[in-house]
């Protein structure tokens, strides 16, 4: 089978070569296209019995075009099968329902009234077929089911909660085709997408939790007025519904079950002890919990780990874990051992496994590594390359991070990223990059844009400003009606503490961040207009007044607009960076998506022409079929040319 692999590889590694010199004579080589360009492979899925493998080829020629293909291992055999131009259809995720048929979920943009968002629908794939074609999955209703002429129509049809390994036929899926908001669960033929419903929905339960034996036994019941959320549980389909845990978003600290044990009656679940979360797991006949799991800086976090040959929880994933991972069991750690013994300066990461554990996909990427897809065979004791995630940038040399820990104004102690160049001398032109969310933070890994930065000589700081998550209830908490407050000053303390410390030159800073880094951009802009040189903001808000508004058009998000912004009309102007243009002397690049669904253009429209109207230094650029994630390759581009003229501009004079 080897000697097969290894020749489609040459074919492939062909490939790569030639869309790299084609690539470079197009693009005449200069960094930032490299750096900006799609990951040329991503998502590789394995099949169960491991023979073939599913992945995203994301093309240069034509450009923007996302293939899924197939990779047949025993056929040396390659077949596309779905394209996508990532403009208004996108291959949202995919992963195999047995060993033929590959179930892919799109996602389509859509609108209604004023609001505009993506739908979801699920398809099944026969691959083994000469010409294989799409089967929608629910697209007739359940017997039983009402079928009224403008009836509600869901909005997520992709949900599978149970995919039914002892079943190659069925997966377990739900959705609310009937009651709005209120999923049913259906057995679903994935060959045909012919459907049985199995469970009403009920008691507000938007998401249902199957057991390993696949019977519906946990529901999160979620109050969409008052963010009121319990998780009720059933012992079988003739007990009454019981409250296993419940609290109220925002308001309480909350639980996260994540899954059951192969024993029907052991769940694990995710709750915080004092300020930080921590694994747990409870017998559900006795309701007695054992802490599984606990870190004393940072919150555990992650999703349960199976065994494909037992069926049964084997750990959980954690980023505070060596390895990545908490096995319960210290074999589990074998294979992970032996990788990391192969590759010692990565972060190595099984993203794929047959069924008999036999095959499996490895990840390894790193600071300076972008990342590789490694096809392993344990059985044969074999590693094969796959794809290089990034080609163009395997050879070129890219730097480390740190982490360093800086004080706040107010003594609170902020982590941060630090990237230093690996061209010039101390003190460094410097980048400020906050990252988005706010509920979000930065991690080690390959980042092409933080690489990009450092390889044009500038050092790059990524602080974990307050509200971001992993470190804590009260640190994510402090996000809450404190934009442009604390959590600014956290960023502009961070440009002090690398000063003093001899990293950045104060006279050559610019702040660069996107969605909520974006509006940290642009507030830094109005607060502190002396501090930056030059400030760059993508698809970022800058009127709170007008994101509470739209969140509002959306469940349960006038409640989650108070708690996150704040509810006071003047408070929410006075942190509003368009009410304040005049304040700014700092030169802006303002770029964004007109299809961004997430944070509306207007966000930037207005502010852009608020700044032209005040004789303002504004560079403005919107993109057409723009999402919020740059994930059409003509947008990509032109954003890292945008954004590489405009620090040429501010930081190298």
């Amino acid at each position: 089978m080897f000697k097969r692999f290894k020749s489609v590889l040459l074919i492939c590694i062909f490939f790569w070569m030639g869309c790299q010199i084609s690539f470079a004579d197009e693009q005449e080589g200069t960094p930032h296209q490299f750096f900006s360009r799609l990951p040329a492979y991503e998502r590789v899925e394995l099949s169960p019995d491991g023979t073939k493998i599913a992945f995203i080829e994301n093309l240069q020629r034509p450009m923007g075009v996302a293939v899924l293909s197939i990779f047949d291992i025993t056929a040396d055999k390659m077949t596309s099968v779905l394209q996508s131009d990532n403009k208004k259809i996108k291959i949202n995720w995919f992963e195999w329902a047995n060993n033929e048929v590959l179930m892919v979920s799109a996602a389509y943009e859509t609108k209604n009234s004023r609001v505009r968002f993506y739908r979801t629908r699920l398809f099944g794939m026969d691959v083994n077929k000469e010409e294989p074609k799409l089967i929608q999955m629910l697209k007739r209703r359940a017997p039983g089911v009402s079928s009224v002429i403008g009836a509600h129509t869901p909005q997520f049809q992709d949900s599978v909660i149970d995919w039914l390994p002892e079943d190659e036929k069925y997966i377990l899926m739900q959705s609310d085709l009937d009651v709005p908001n209120l999923p049913d669960i259906y057995k679903v033929n994935v060959y045909n997408g012919r459907n049985t419903r199995l469970e009403r929905g009920k008691r507000k339960i938007r998401y249902w939790f199957t057991d390993r034996q696949n019977n519906p036994r946990i529901g999160r019941s979620v109050d969409y007025e008052d963010g009121y959320i319990r998780y009720l549980h059933r012992k079988d389909d003739d007990s009454d519904w019981e409250t296993l845990f419940s609290y109220t978003t925002f308001d309480d600290k909350p639980i996260s079950i994540l899954g059951f044990d192969l024993d029907p009656n052991v769940i694990y679940y995710l709750a915080y002890i004092g300020n930080y979360k921590a694994l747990h797991k409870m017998d559900l006949t006795t309701k007695e919990s054992e802490v599984l799991l606990q870190h004393e800086d940072y919150d555990v976090s992650g999703r349960l780990i199976y065994s494909k040959l037992t069926n049964d929880a084997i750990g959980i994933t954690d980023m505070h874990s060596k390895f990545g991972r908490f096995f319960f069991e210290e074999e589990s750690y074998a294979l992970h051992k032996a990788l990391n013994l192969t590759f010692p300066d990565t972060f190595n990461r099984i993203v794929g496994l047959s069924t008999d554990e036999n095959n499996y996909i490895l990840y390894t990427q790193g600071d300076d590594s972008p990342g590789k897809y490694f096809f392993g065979d344990r059985k044969g004791k074999q590693l094969s390359m796959l794809f290089s995630k990034y080609p163009e940038l395997d050879e070129m040399k890219l730097p480390s991070h740190e982490t360093f820990v800086y004080k706040a104004r107010d003594g609170i102690e902020i982590e941060a990223l630090v990237t230093l160049p690996l061209k010039g001398e101390k003190p460094y032109p410097t980048i400020m990059h906050p990252h988005g969310g706010p509920g979000a933070r930065d991690t080690n890994g390959f980042n092409p844009w933080v690489a990009y930065l450092a390889n044009k000589g500038y050092a790059v700081i990524r602080p974990n400003f307050r509200g971001s998550t992993g470190f804590g209830y009260e640190f994510a908490q402090a996000q809450m009606g404190r934009w442009g407050l604390e959590m600014q000053d956290d960023i502009t303390d961070a440009v002090g503490h690398f000063v003093e410390q001899g990293i950045t030159d104060p006279e050559k800073i610019c702040i660069f961040g996107a969605s909520y880094g974006g509006y940290a951009a642009k507030m830094a802009a109005v607060k502190t207009p002396k501090l930056f040189r030059c400030a760059v903001s993508f698809a970022g808000v800058s009127d709170l007044e007008r994101l509470a508004k739209t969140q509002s058009r959306y469940l349960g998000g006038d409640r989650t607009a108070d708690k996150q912004l704040g509810d006071e009309s003047d408070d929410l102007e006075s942190r509003s960076p368009i009410n304040f243009v005049e304040k700014i002397t700092t030169p802006l690049l303002v770029m964004h998506g007109k299809d961004d669904i997430v944070v509306d253009i207007k966000q930037s429209r207005y502010f852009a022409e608020e700044m032209e109207d005040e004789g303002k230094d504004i560079r403005y650029v919107e993109f057409d079929y723009g999402d919020h994630y740059l994930s059409i390759q003509q947008n990509r581009y032109m954003f890292f040319a945008e954004l590489e003229k405009f620090l040429d501009l501010h930081l190298t004079n």
